[in-house]
């Protein structure tokens, strides 16, 4: 569990430097991107990925959370309850993890394909100039 809890960490704060760099792709192309051409899919994605960062920041503070209390599974103290809720907090993490992360690819799938198309239509426009 320990070691589950360090590569969720490990990965939350590598997609939270990833986002980062995300909206700088969003920042740096803004004026293609709020064409009317792409207005409305760029609105949508920006709109989840706005939302995937505040998910990150609260999975990142509640896998930090866990992580702490992990001493309840490790002291030589047997607290049966403590111990069990642990485990199913575990889980449940688990699985918010699996799902959050299935989330964020899709976001970024449409946001790389978006972007692709914008910057082939920005160089198009560019050597037509």
């Amino acid at each position: 569990m320990h070691f589950a809890s360090k590569t969720w960490l490990s990965e939350l704060q590598f997609y939270k430097d990833e986002q980062i760099f995300l909206e700088d792709l969003i920042t740096d192309y803004t004026l293609q991107l709020i064409d009317k051409s792409h207005f409305n899919e760029s609105k949508a994605i920006v709109a989840q990925l706005t939302k995937i960062v505040d998910e990150t920041k609260v999975l990142l503070s509640a896998v930090t959370k866990h992580e702490k209390s992990l001493s309840v599974m490790i002291d030589d103290v047997d607290q049966i309850d403590l111990e069990k809720k642990y485990k199913e907090e575990h889980r449940n993490l688990t699985e918010l993890l699996g799902e959050f992360k299935n989330r964020y690819q899709i976001i970024k799938k449409r946001l790389f394909k978006l972007l692709q198309e914008v910057m082939k239509q920005d160089k198009q426009k560019r050597l037509l100039t």
